[in-house]
């Protein structure tokens, strides 16, 4: 019993003989896990390490950085890497070991290496489009035909983004005067909610689908630490199937997010999304005045050729009608020829039928008759052909070739 130890002397033992074989700083690998500040500045957190196929816990460690350290190794880590120092990234960092009577065993943070993050950040990254890639939809909204005017445009943003207000302004006050709807579909931009609530405002506009032409997915103000909720699987697969063009402006000039990787058009700001719109219109524009300017070059063509053909119709004109003049007095010539001939042999056959008609009438005439020793019995001016018609006491005139006499009927011939 003499030889026990109190629980103080036995961490004092464990301290002493830590600080002996751990003398020395070292560079340690794991994943970021409870990450959390006080009002002194100082940051705590947790460091663990997870089985690759389990994903269950093997190793952990309680950690602190100090406040004259954590003030510059936050910013620096962030703008170098662009993802937030928060929980769920593994890191680089080099370490002390420490070990308190009281407080057990912990690591003390001296220094972080962005390298390995920005590593660990890339294959992530390409294991998501590798993903994607497998899953046949990598490319699927780069795909969709840019519409020809991108008019009614999709706006997800947060409603107090400066970027948001950016990229409005330019719309409205394009050099082309060009009128663009825009509604806003607000969503948070930075966070742990991001890829939730653009999720979210996807939905919405999924819902109105025929109502827009394009989606612009944009961000401004916001620190570069924020862009990690842009880096997920469900809201990469999400964007690279929509059905509308997607266009993305996040303001992350490093490198591209896997959500700026299957987009249809990526941008590095709000305000560069607006050009993009307000150039492809521009085009569009640009190429119907230069047709409008064609179809006005050819119908002026068109009627300087027909100008000219009608000043050489009119030139022509005077020898046509001169010449149709005289085709046509030839023409009436020859017909007033032609019909004299005509007429005169028409008449000659006429006349010689008038003559053979006046000796048939001649001879059928009754001086013709009368002059052979015929007579013309008349009775009150009308030639008596039946004797039976008379009766006594009628006046009868006899008419000779030469002279007539006059008779009474005695009697009435016998019947």
């Amino acid at each position: 019993m003499d030889s026990s130890l109190s629980l103080l002397e036995l961490n004092s033992l464990v301290r002493r003989s830590l600080e002996q074989c751990l003398p020395d700083e070292y560079w340690i690998q794991a994943e970021l896990s409870d990450v959390r500040s006080n009002t002194t500045g100082h940051c705590y957190l947790e460091f663990v390490q997870k089985d690759p196929r389990s994903n269950n816990l093997v190793a952990k460690a309680r950690g602190m950085i100090w406040n004259n350290i954590y003030r510059l190794l936050k910013p620096y880590f962030e703008e170098t890497t662009g993802q937030m120092f928060a929980s769920g990234i593994k890191v680089l960092v080099k370490v002390t070991v420490q070990f308190h009577e009281l407080y057990g065993y912990s690591l003390t943070v001296l220094d972080i290496d962005p390298a390995y993050t920005l590593g660990d950040m890339a294959r992530r990254r390409r294991e998501i489009l590798l993903q994607l890639e497998e899953e046949g939809v990598l490319t699927l909204n780069k795909e969709l035909e840019m519409p020809v005017l991108p008019q009614r445009i999709a706006v997800i943003s947060s409603a107090t983004a400066a970027g948001y207000g950016d990229f409005c302004h330019q719309l409205q006050h394009n050099p082309g005067g060009f009128f663009f709807y825009t509604e806003l579909f607000s969503a948070l931009m930075q966070g742990n909610q991001v890829e939730e609530s653009v999720l979210a405002a996807l939905d919405r506009i999924n819902a109105r689908v025929n109502e827009f032409d394009v989606v612009v997915i944009i961000r401004g103000g916001g620190a570069t630490s924020d862009l990690s909720g842009f880096d997920t699987y469900l809201l990469a697969t999400a964007c690279a199937q929509f059905p509308l063009p997607i266009i993305t402006g996040i303001g992350h000039e490093r490198d591209d997010t896997v959500l700026d990787s299957v987009a249809h058009t990526r941008v590095k700001t709000p305000t560069a999304a607006a050009e993009l719109l307000i150039h492809r219109i521009t085009e569009v524009a640009d190429h119907l005045e230069e047709l409008s300017a064609r179809v006005q070059q050819g119908a002026y063509a068109i009627l300087e050729q027909e100008w000219r053909r009608l000043e050489t119709i009119q030139i022509r004109i005077p020898n046509l009608v001169h010449r149709k003049l005289t085709d046509a007095r030839f023409a009436l010539l020859s017909a007033e020829k032609d019909l004299s001939q005509v007429t005169k042999a028409l008449l000659a056959r006429q006349h010689h039928r008038l003559e053979l008609l006046q000796h048939r009438i001649a001879d059928a005439s009754p001086d013709k008759l009368l002059s052979r020793g015929y007579s013309i019995t008349l009775k009150d001016g009308k030639a008596v052909t039946n004797a039976s018609s008379l009766k006594q006491g009628d006046k009868l005139v006899t008419r000779f070739s030469k002279g007539e006499v006059q008779s009474v009927v005695e009697r009435q011939a016998p019947e």
